[in-house]
């Protein structure tokens, strides 16, 4: 699948960087895994780079093969919601620009009769997905921290010779994709065991 990103900020004072990024499909469906729908269209996908709701990740079972208990809490918080308005009107003002006029555009989800603040909120609620990226399943932190999983140089506290490596170290996710970001501390990481800066045990 072929796609362009984008980004941009929401109408909103206080943002002096982007803080949303586009994912611009050439395709329309209900969700991931349904089939396309019967006609030409295409999805502009636009995820809040800076979203204030926590969610968590909690053990539901001694079973170790059972999975975990994953509670994202998308939307929670009143500034995430307005995020997400404010990034579905600003996409319509997108797609109503003369540069789309000749394509006749129309809208599809969340549809017209979603319009005030609180109904685009909702709206989002309704459409909205996940995009991919969680971070900061498993803390860095000080050894007086007791919410910390891993310490400043990634050891698994409690436990010998076993780090984390990876995306879930981050405390927020960064304003973008998590690839980058992940790869540089793994490269870091490996690096400093190699050189004996990161000591077993």
């Amino acid at each position: 699948m072929v796609y362009r990103i984008a980004g941009a900020r929401s109408p909103a004072p206080g943002q002096a960087t982007p803080n949303l990024q586009y994912h611009v499909q050439p395709l329309s469906l209900d969700k991931f895994g349904d089939p396309l729908h019967g006609f030409p269209a295409f999805t502009a996908s636009v995820c809040n780079l800076r979203p204030t709701a926590r969610g968590h990740v909690r053990i539901a079972s001694a079973d170790s093969h059972a999975p975990p208990k994953i509670v994202p809490n998308y939307l929670s918080t009143q500034e995430g919601r307005r995020v997400a308005a404010a990034a579905l009107a600003l996409t319509r003002r997108i797609v109503a620009a003369p540069a789309l006029a000749t394509y006749r555009p129309q809208e599809f989800k969340p549809g017209p009769d979603f319009q005030t603040e609180d109904e685009l909120a909702e709206a989002a609620g309704l459409i909205g997905t996940t995009i991919f990226h969680p971070v900061g399943t498993c803390r860095m932190g000080r050894s007086d921290d007791p919410l910390a999983v891993v310490d400043g140089v990634l050891k698994v506290r409690g436990v010998r010779r076993l780090r984390v490596v990876d995306a879930s170290i981050m405390p927020f996710i960064p304003s973008g994709n998590t690839n980058s970001p992940t790869l540089m501390i793994a490269e870091k990481t490996a690096q400093a065991i190699e050189d004996g800066g990161f000591a077993p045990g």
